[in-house]
Parts: C-alpha cells; sequence; structure tokens
C-alpha cells in the first residue's frame, strides 16, 4: 500500500473497522496464550483507548508493553486471580501476574456483585499488571447503575520525583471515578496524577511533535516540549497543578493517596522505598507487582431517585453557557462517548506507521479509507 506524503502539520492515518481491530487484537493476545474469552475482554479494554481518543492506551501499547510483557513471564496468560480474604463487602484479590487489561475488569465485576448484596464493594488488588485505561474498569459499574473507583499505583516503578524533591519516587498512579449520567454518556473522570500519562508523551515523540511547556521540565524546572527528551532522560514529567507555586503538591498529595490505597493496603509493591533514594534518583524500579484498588457503590442501596437526581446534575452541567466562540461544555466521559460511537460507525484512525507496525505483528486490518 503506497500513501501520498502527509500534509504539512498533520499526521498521516489509516481508517480501519473498529470490529475488526477489536477482533484482530484478541486473536493476537489469544496466540500469546490468553485463553480466549479473556483476550477478547482484554481487547476490549485495550481498543477503547483508541475508541475515546486515548490513544497513548490502546494498540499503540499492544507490540510495545503487552507482547513484551506476556513473553518475557512478567505477566502471566493463564494465571488465576486467588481471594486471600473475603470479609463479604470487602476482598483482598491476589492477581498472581494476570494480564491487567481482563484481571482489573473482572474485579470490578467483583465489585460490583458485592455491592449488590451489601451496598459496596471493595476488591483490594496485589499482583497485578498493567491494565491500560483506569476508565473502561470503572465504567463496568456505572453500566450496571452504580458509581466505579478505580486506583491503581505502578508497582516498583518510580517516574516523577516530588515538587522540590529530586529523587524519582511515584508512578503516575491513575485514578478513575464513574457513575451513571445521561443515558448513553456516563460520567467517567479517568486521570493520572501527573500532568499527563508517559504514553502521551510517547506517543507525541512517535509522531516528531512537540508537547506544551508545562508537561516537561529539565533538572533546573525549566519547560522542555522536546517529547523524545523523556525517554533520553533529559526531562522529568510534572504533577498536575504544575510547579510547587502553581499547585504541584496537590497532584504529588494525590498521587501519594493512590499509592496509599492501591499499594499499602492489599501490601502491593510500592514506589517510594529506600532503593529510590540510592543513585541518582532518576526513573527506575519495574512496575512488577502492582496494586489496584477497585470500589463499586450501590445507590440504590442507600436511597431511591439517585439516577433521576444524577441525570438532572449532569444535565445542569450540559445547559452550562459557554463562553463566546467556545464551548460546548461537557463533563468527563460525554465527548469520549460521542467519539466512541463515531468510531464504531466509521472506523478507527490509526496513524500510518502503527498500521504498519500491528501489520507487521500479524493483524489484519484493511483500510476503510486513508486520510492525511
Amino acid at each position: 500500500m503506497t500513501l501520498a506524503p502527509p500534509a504539512a502539520g498533520r499526521r498521516e492515518e489509516v481508517r480501519v473497522s473498529y470490529e475488526v481491530l477489536l477482533t484482530e487484537t484478541a486473536a493476537f493476545l489469544a496466540r500469546l496464550g490468553v485463553p480466549a474469552g479473556r483476550a477478547r475482554l482484554a481487547a476490549e479494554a485495550l481498543c477503547y483507548g483508541d475508541l475515546t481518543g486515548m490513544d497513548s492506551h490502546g494498540v499503540f501499547n499492544l507490540g510495545r508493553l503487552y507482547r513484551p510483557l506476556l513473553e518475557s513471564g512478567g505477566a502471566d496468560p493463564v494465571a488465576e486471580p486467588r481471594i486471600r480474604r473475603d470479609l463479604g463487602a470487602c476482598v483482598l484479590l491476589d492477581h498472581r501476574r494476570a494480564l491487567g487489561l481482563w484481571a482489573a475488569s473482572e474485579a470490578m465485576d467483583l465489585a460490583v456483585g458485592r455491592a449488590a448484596r451489601h451496598g459496596i464493594g471493595l476488591v483490594s488488588v496485589l499482583g497485578g499488571t498493567h491494565f491500560g485505561c483506569a476508565g473502561v474498569h470503572a465504567r463496568r459499574a456505572a453500566e450496571r447503575g452504580m458509581v466505579g473507583v478505580v486506583a491503581s499505583n505502578c508497582g516498583g516503578q518510580r517516574i516523577a520525583r516530588p515538587p522540590l524533591g529530586a529523587a524519582a519516587l511515584l508512578g503516575t498512579n491513575p485514578l478513575s471515578v464513574a457513575a451513571p449520567a445521561l443515558p448513553g454518556r456516563p460520567f467517567v473522570l479517568d486521570m493520572s496524577t501527573t500532568v499527563v500519562p508517559t504514553g502521551r508523551v510517547r506517543t507525541a515523540a512517535r509522531d516528531g511533535r512537540e508537547v506544551p511547556g508545562g508537561w516537561l521540565t529539565d533538572d533546573a524546572g525549566r519547560p522542555v516540549t522536546d517529547a523524545a527528551a523523556f525517554d533520553r532522560g533529559e526531562a522529568w514529567l510534572g504533577w498536575l497543578g504544575g510547579g510547587p507555586e502553581t499547585g504541584g503538591f496537590k497532584g504529588f498529595g494525590l498521587g501519594l493517596a493512590v499509592e496509599l490505597l492501591a499499594a499499602l493496603l492489599p501490601g502491593a509493591a510500592s514506589g517510594p522505598a529506600p532503593a529510590a533514594l540510592e543513585g541518582d534518583g532518576r526513573p527506575g524500579g519495574s512496575d512488577d507487582d502492582i496494586g489496584f484498588l477497585v470500589l463499586a457503590i450501590s445507590p440504590g442501596m442507600l436511597r431511591d431517585g439517585f439516577a433521576e437526581d444524577a441525570r438532572r446534575m449532569f444535565g445542569t452541567v450540559l445547559d452550562c453557557p459557554p463562553l463566546p466562540g467556545r464551548g460546548p461544555v461537557r463533563y468527563p466521559g460525554h465527548p469520549e462517548a460521542e467519539r466512541a460511537e463515531a468510531c464504531r460507525a466509521s472506523g478507527v484512525a490509526l496513524p500510518a506507521s502503527l498500521h504498519a507496525e500491528l501489520s507487521g505483528l500479524g493483524l489484519r486490518l484493511p483500510a476503510l479509507e486513508e486520510s492525511r
């Protein structure tokens, strides 16, 4: 397939069917030993990133992250999670290196089942592996009329340093909260506690794009816009809020809160450990033994009228008048749901370089159209 050169300032793309992308991704994971049903669930979690515009957590990671993880034994394709302690509403669950893409969704399903009986279901997970977008797992609760919360640390991996600190201590530590809102448009907050996840920086580097000045800084705290500088070890990832003077302690505090709830609670690996203070303090460690907090809350067990009140509240957000020439106003999850509907109807646009990479992995992804 030969494509014309891209127009200046725009990346070359290939549009493929979502269902084909999903089926081919599941087949690829099955060839790596993941049982067919769980491979499909894992593929749904991975392709969710491409459906909703969070392509840094989509199939971009299939060959870069998940294939090496499975082939090296970092994730066990046939692992069976094991309950270590069961208190009814609360469960301590050992994932035993199961692939997080499916195992985190099954953990949420377990939490939802407990919440249906007790009003709340808390599943505390150790021994986990990378699970993609936190939101795809949290929204499983919202689809059942519940509130879902997912928080994860990065195991023993250390990426970002504290404000005023010289050594990396924490990972990006994502947090997601999902709940019913308007029909087909659940509220889904899905965020890293750093200003962006590392995947956003790496997709920018892949595309040859600069990043905004607030994403990366050098050793002296000066802004860095060269995305590739991060993986060269020449730039640090910042926290939500920016520097110490603009609220960076809030993002760092959220990151520590996630570490507390996701890692210390189940006894998973943690980034802030004595080894973090040895050497030059650069990013390091490994993302083995990731910890999750998975929580489901059943509002209907507490009171009547929650769903109607949620529709009213989130509808009011949509009705907020935009600034002149701006808008429309949307709540987290709404634009992602709109994008997902469009992609299911007209296909998912993949960068041509990624399409070629996936084809090289054996995925058969015929183009629906090619755009630049």
